[in-house]
């Protein structure tokens, strides 16, 4: 090394003859020549860093000859001698900066790979090493070789390779890595073979340890540290590797491959940066979501022993973001995955599904809505005046459950989002900016209102099939304008529910949250004085807001379910709690509907009230006979004898709502009529049938 030191003059003799002890040498055993280089090696690690460009040429040409020659020879099977061979390049491209060095270690390594790339077997480590080494380096030419030489071991020589694993940042190398997938699929036997690194490996795991595992956890690092476009195309290949190739994965080798995959959703590895972190949940996190569940979809008999759990805990963290987008993915996933794979449910994995609802609609309902009061009592603006608009501007229709955000497509089936932020995120960002503390507390809030609505339609999408109701609702009231009092509505899906699969306890689940929604909602719309603070607040939109979706959507949903449990002759076990279920939510809501004075309000709850009174129509006069529980259903709670002037009035709002019911008073007229001829409704029934003539 002192011949070397020289910064004019150094001398290579020395070194010269270090190579040709070598090249004389390499016919020896391999034991002897291992324990040789391990000091020669050593040598060339030190002289190729050398600050003088002579000197390190030469040595690294040196190195690139006796390689030549060392890999002339083969390798055996079990044997690693190329790997501790090559490991000087990888030595001189991690320490050596000179881009003239690192130039011509690519080369060598190039023309090393064109030439005796059927020779490399334990090379190939080092060699893939050197190119992941090439690939961040600031020159040009030097990534562009080293990607080349990549492509061509993929494309030409892969029948040579018994691992892949480069980490690169194009597409054309996310192709390649798909590329090295088929290969490992169609080649398995070859990953199989015994080698001193798979000494506590188990024979039938290792085409997943040295094959499988490191393409999809690259395939994951690439997820993790690109830009959109890139992660979202490797994104994309990662699962086409899963559905494609995943029938060939053992149920262990799932677990191990999920735990890289929630790494997406990790808190820890998310941007700090708030616009940054908004955009990952927006575009890489729900596009994992719903790849996850359509894998999981695929494989259900597979993973629904060692996914399910972690799929419902990863649905459950979704909801409780402050992201509007990901936590409406999150409802409309779990729907997905019922729906699609409910009639293979077992009665346990039916109990965790209606627990993760009912966690849901807990952790999710507004409870601040009623409880905030304006700091220090007063009232003022609440955001910077860009903010305040858009917020205005949709305010009324977030906290009235999102209407025209996102909203579900016509059969009921949420829509697949796209990947550019939707201009709600924009009001997401501009409410994350705001100065106030309010604001960040409304934008939650109102994503709580969201989720509530969606997991109301979530549940009446489960058990009645997606767009069932809507049909439903729609035949009724064409029904009723036709004057077909004696109607049955053929609604052609609704068999096609998860209502057969589920127990009535779980219905009774089910119910129990859509009727805590639905009280709790009404709770909101009655307290005027609360929703008036919060629109001085600006928590507004057009009008102060309201939940008259969620009040009036959880009640009739909970309604549909009752009726449709008390007509099933295969649950008369559960009739009797049926019976005084709907006895109770009959009577409070009529009652609730009775003190309403809010036209507006009133009218919200047309569809609602022609569900009732269809429903109650369709029962037959045996089971009617039989308890005569609707009656005091529909009856007032005072005795014939006590109506006053009070009841009147009631009876005259209720009126009112009689045009947005029906299309004229005459049809809901009628209707009652027919109702008179089924039942016995008692005087307060008759009374309101009086009323209603003279009205007409």
């Amino acid at each position: 090394m002192d011949e070397l030191l020289s910064a004019t003059h150094p001398r290579m003799f020395s070194l010269q003859k270090i190579v040709e002890i070598s090249y004389y040498n390499m016919g020896r055993i391999r034991l002897q020549w291992s324990r040789i280089w391990e000091v020669i090696g050593d040598h060339f690690n030190k002289v190729g860093c050398n600050p003088n460009e002579d000197v390190a040429i030469f040595a690294v040409d040196s190195l690139r000859q006796l390689s030549m020659k060392f890999l002339e020879k083969g390798e055996l099977a079990n044997f690693r001698f190329q790997k501790d061979f090559l490991r000087p390049f990888e030595h001189i491209m991690k320490r050596n900066r000179s881009p003239t060095i690192r130039d011509m270690v690519v080369r060598c390594i190039a023309q090393m790979v064109n030439s005796q790339a059927a020779n490399i077997r334990s090379g190939w480590k080092n060699i893939f090493s050197v190119f992941h080494l090439a690939a961040s380096d600031q020159d040009e030419s030097i990534v562009e070789l080293a990607f080349q030489t990549t492509g061509h071991i993929v494309s030409d020589e892969k029948h040579t390779l018994f691992r892949t694993a480069f980490p690169d940042t194009s597409m054309e190398a996310i192709r390649l890595i798909r590329h090295c997938a088929k290969y490992v699929s169609d080649r398995p036997q070859a990953f199989k073979e015994y080698t001193s690194d798979d000494m506590n490996v188990a024979p039938e795991d290792r085409v997943w340890v040295r094959g499988w595992f490191p393409i999809l956890f690259e395939l994951s690092c690439i997820i993790n540290r690109c830009k959109l476009d890139v992660r979202t195309r490797g994104l994309t290949v990662m699962f086409e590797i899963m559905k494609t190739y995943g029938h060939t994965y053992e149920k262990h080798w799932w677990q191990d491959l999920f735990r890289i995959v929630f790494r997406i959703f990790d808190n820890m590895k998310l941007p700090e940066q708030q616009t940054e972190k908004a955009e990952w949940m927006t575009t890489t996190c729900n596009h994992a979501l719903y790849a996850i569940c359509d894998v999981f979809t695929q494989y259900l008999e597979v993973l629904s022993d060692v996914l399910l759990d972690d799929i419902f805990a990863q649905l459950y963290w979704c909801v409780q973001q402050d992201n509007e987008q990901l936590a409406r993915s999150g409802t409309n996933c779990l729907e997905n995955v019922v729906i699609l794979n409910g009639e293979k449910f077992t009665l346990e994995i039916w109990d965790k599904t209606c627990t993760c609802m009912l966690d849901i609609f807990k952790t999710t309902i507004p409870h601040a809505l009623l409880t905030w009061k304006p700091v220090s009592g007063g009232f003022g603006p609440v955001s910077p005046s860009d903010a305040k608009e858009k917020l205005d501007t949709i305010s009324q229709k977030s906290v009235d459950i999102h209407d025209t955000i996102q909203p579900r497509s016509s059969d009921g089936r949420p829509h697949q989002p796209s990947a550019v932020p939707s201009g709600s995120e924009e009001v997401s960002k501009a409410r994350s900016t705001a100065k106030f503390p309010e604001q960040k507390l409304f934008a939650a809030l109102l994503i709580k209102c969201v989720v509530q609505l969606e997991l109301i339609q979530t549940i009446d999408n489960i058990v009645f099939f997606p767009a069932t109701s809507k049909k439903e609702d729609a035949e009724n009231l064409a029904a009723a304008q036709r004057d077909a009092v004696e109607f049955d509505v053929h609604v052609d899906t609704q068999d096609q529910g998860m209502y057969r699969f589920l127990t009535s306890q779980q219905l009774f689940k089910l119910l129990d949250c859509l009727l805590e929604s639905h009280r709790f909602a009404k709770a909101f719309n009655s307290n005027n004085e609360q929703r008036t603070a919060l629109w001085k607040a600006g928590f507004k939109g057009k009008s102060k807001p309201n939940l008259l979706k969620q009040e009036t959507s959880s009640l009739a949903c909970g309604l549909r379910i009752l009726f449709r449990m008390y007509m099933d002759e295969s649950r008369t076990s559960a009739w009797e709690e049926v019976q005084q279920r709907l006895l109770n939510v009959c009577s409070e809501a009529l009652s609730y509907f009775l003190t309403l004075t809010s036209e507006s309000h009133r009218e919200a709850w047309t569809n609602l009230l022609l569900l009732f009174l269809t429903k109650v129509l369709k029962i037959s006069d045996e089971r009617v006979g039989n308890g005569n529980y609707l009656k005091c259903c529909i009856k007032y709670h005072s005795k014939p004898a006590a109506l006053s002037s009070e009841h009147v009035r009631r009876v005259d709002s209720c009126l009112s709502l009689i045009p947005a019911l029906q299309a004229s008073v005459t049809v809901v007229l009628r209707l009652v009529t027919s109702w008179i001829s089924h039942f016995d409704l008692g005087e307060h029934l008759k009374f309101f049938t009086r009323r209603l003539s003279e009205v007409c």
